[in-house]
C-alpha cells in the first residue's frame, strides 16, 4: 500500500522522483536523519525495494500533508469534515495562498450559510438543475 500511495502522491503534485528529493531535503526537520534522500531511494521506495525508516515516513507525510496512518495504509483519507479542519487552527492554503484566521471564519460561514440555506432551494427543473428563491418581489 505505501508504494502505490507515495507513488500517487508524488504523481499527483506533478513531481519528479529528483524534485521530491529536494523538497524533502528543505523541509524544517531534515536533519533528524543523518542522510539526504536521494532520487534513487525514494525510486526504491516507490517500488517495494526498500522500506524507509519511520524519521522518512514522518517527512513524507509532512510534505504531502497526510497521515503516516495513510501512508501506511491503515486509514483512508475518503471524507474530510470541513467544519473541523477549518477550526482546527492548522495552516490553511487555497491555490497556494495562506488563508487568514479571518478567511477561514468568513469561508466557514459562506458554507455554514449555503448548507442551512438548502431549505429555501427548489428544484423545478425536470434535468434537476437548483433553483434558490431569494424571496425578491417584482
Amino acid at each position: 500500500m505505501f508504494p502505490e500511495r507515495l507513488r500517487a502522491l508524488r504523481r499527483g503534485k506533478k513531481l519528479t522522483l529528483s524534485q521530491l528529493a529536494d523538497a524533502l531535503n528543505d523541509l524544517p526537520d531534515a536533519d533528524l536523519t543523518s542522510r539526504q534522500n536521494t532520487p534513487a531511494q525514494i525510486g526504491n521506495w516507490e517500488r517495494n525495494l526498500r522500506t524507509p525508516s519511520y524519521l522518512e515516513v514522518r517527512k513524507l507525510a509532512e510534505f504531502f500533508h497526510v497521515t503516516t496512518d495513510y501512508l501506511s495504509g491503515r486509514a483512508d483519507q475518503e471524507e474530510y469534515d470541513l467544519g473541523r479542519i477549518f477550526l482546527s487552527g492548522k495552516p490553511l492554503t487555497f491555490n497556494q495562498e495562506q488563508l487568514s484566521s479571518e478567511d477561514r471564519y468568513e469561508l466557514f460561514q459562506l458554507m455554514d450559510g449555503y448548507l442551512h440555506g438548502r431549505q429555501q432551494r427548489t428544484t423545478t427543473d425536470p434535468v434537476g438543475q437548483e433553483e434558490l428563491d431569494l424571496h425578491f418581489d417584482n
